[in-house]
């Protein structure tokens, strides 16, 4: 697993995996906050340090993290 900083992204890159991740399954909950409000809620949490971007190399997928979920280990280094 490696940690992708979000402020190396590009807008557009970033945009994009915020918006996919807010709109995967399981991901709303139930909640009915317009699109852009979550991602804004997930592009805050990332500025603020309280979630991290996860890539994960075998399956080429990304996924958003709580930091306080993330293993000590990968955030060491």
């Amino acid at each position: 697993m490696m940690l992708i900083p979000h402020d190396l992204l590009e807008a557009e890159t970033l945009d994009n995996l915020l918006e996919d991740f807010v709109t995967r399954e399981g991901t709303d909950n139930g909640d009915d906050t317009p699109l852009d409000v979550r991602v804004e809620r997930a592009r805050h949490a990332l500025k603020r340090g309280e979630a991290v971007i996860v890539f994960d190399p075998e399956s080429q997928q990304c996924q958003l993290m709580l930091k306080s979920e993330v293993p000590k280990e990968w955030l060491q280094g």
